[in-house]
């Protein structure tokens, strides 16, 4: 399993209250996701050039 980029807790408990449950491999699918939306905002702040700060607009 790669590095977990969130909080594991916070994502079942939110599952939970909707009435769902977890499945096993939702939190590591949801990581990879989240990195991976992650680099591609890095990789626009980088090709863009200029600034050193990511903000929601590079999402």
């Amino acid at each position: 399993m790669a590095e977990t980029m969130v909080v594991v807790s916070k994502v079942k408990g939110m599952v939970k209250q909707a009435g769902l449950r977890t499945g096993g491999d939702y939190v590591e699918a949801l990581s990879k996701k989240i990195a991976e939306i992650v680099q591609a905002s890095i990789n626009k702040v980088n090709t863009e050039g200029g600034k050193k700060t990511l903000g929601a607009e590079d999402i």
